[in-house]
């Protein structure tokens, strides 16, 4: 908002939880409380992992009303996806750590061995900010921590532990196919996660131009035209490990000293056109 003002644009907040809408075949309009939302030239989705139903359907909505989305309901809703976003990723050759997905209870012994056998890291699907991943250090460990999702009837994918990481992973910003920013996050000692709000550290660094070109990639594959892509640096090279829709800000600007909101501001002014986004039309 800060940013968006400064550059003499009229910002507003809206809690989209607290919007409804109406979606008519010539009209389709979003109602906050009484008020009309229109005469809108972009939005800018910050939308909360555990709202994304609904928060990437009021997406749609202004998409359909010709409103342009930074990034588009339907690139959101992939890249929430860990499975989903994974799969795309491996389609297009991006590299990624060795990852594997079941449904039956017997394939637990496969999913070990497909990532490599023990430690592995157990994921779960709907899982955010490093909640609901688990390195499992034993193959034992991995069964029980496979079937203990299970027994809760939740969907988890099992990936291969990039070791040589050290439990440090590189944060890239990228905005309209550019890494304007990049930050190693360090996590706090025997800790593999490295999220920030989990007491990891931040630090400038500077990235290779295979990390570059990897970031820019997955980005792309997901159709964000501003993502926080998180990449290990492993032994075959850059792997990705998520592709964010609503990267923080706070982190990355202060470890880099760089204005990354005026960028995204800035990025908006060139591309919102009316009307312009990829998939209207399509689901």
């Amino acid at each position: 908002m800060e940013a968006g003002e400064e550059l003499g644009h009229e910002m507003r907040v809206i809690d989209y939880l607290k919007c409804h809408m109406n979606i008519a075949t010539h009209r389709p309009s979003i109602y906050l409380g009484d008020e009309e939302l229109k005469d809108y030239d972009a939005v800018i989705p910050r939308i909360g992992a555990s709202h994304t139903f609904f928060g990437t359907a009021v997406v749609r909505q202004f998409e359909m009303m010709g409103v342009f989305p930074l990034n588009e309901s339907v690139a959101i809703s992939r890249s929430r996806d860990k499975l989903r976003s994974v799969q795309l990723l491996a389609r297009k050759g991006v590299g990624l750590p060795v990852t594997s997905f079941a449904h039956d209870p017997k394939a637990t012994q496969h999913l070990i061995k497909t990532c490599g056998g023990a430690p592995i890291v157990v994921k779960l699907l709907e899982g955010t900010q490093g909640v609901g991943v688990v390195l499992a250090e034993t193959a034992k460990a991995a069964e029980s921590v496979i079937e203990a999702f299970r027994g809760l009837n939740a969907n988890i994918m099992a990936q291969e532990f990039i070791k040589e990481a050290g439990g440090a992973d590189i944060r890239c910003l990228v905005v309209g196919g550019k890494v304007v920013a990049a930050m190693k996050r360090q996590g706090k000692e025997g800790e593999f996660r490295s999220n920030l709000h989990r007491g990891g550290s931040a630090t400038v660094i500077k990235i290779t131009p295979e990390e570059r070109s990897t970031a820019v990639r997955a980005a792309g594959v997901m159709g964000l035209n501003v993502a926080g892509v998180d990449l290990l640096r492993s032994n075959h090279g850059p792997v990705i490990m998520e592709v964010n829709s609503s990267p923080g800000l706070e982190g990355i600007e202060t470890a880099t000293n760089k204005n990354v909101a005026a960028t995204i501001i800035k990025f908006l002014e060139t591309d919102a056109k009316e009307g312009k986004t990829k998939t209207r039309g399509k689901g």
